[in-house]
C-alpha cells in the first residue's frame, strides 16, 4: 500500500463528507432535479443566481471527491 493505513482511513471518511455535501449542492444548484415550482421561487433571489452559477464546479468537485473516495477505499480494503 502506498499510504499508511489510518491516514487513508482519515481521508476516506473526509471524502465521504464532501461526497455528500457537493451531492446536496448540485441538487441544490440543479433546476432538473429541484422541481420547476422551487427553481422558479429560488431564482429570484441574488444570493441563489450566484450559487447556481457555480453548478458546474459542484459537479467536478463531486467528481473528484468521488474519484479520492473509490481509489482510496479500494486501495485499502483490497
Amino acid at each position: 500500500m502506498f499510504i499508511d493505513p489510518q491516514i487513508a482511513s482519515k481521508i476516506l471518511l473526509i471524502a465521504g463528507i464532501t461526497n455528500v455535501i457537493f451531492v446536496v449542492l448540485v441538487f441544490f444548484s440543479c433546476r432538473c432535479l429541484v422541481g420547476k415550482n422551487i427553481y422558479s421561487r429560488l431564482i429570484k433571489y441574488d444570493w441563489y443566481k450566484k450559487f447556481y452559477t457555480k453548478h458546474c464546479y459542484y459537479w467536478w468537485a463531486f467528481f473528484i471527491s468521488v474519484l479520492v473516495h473509490t481509489f482510496l477505499a479500494l486501495s485499502l480494503y483490497f
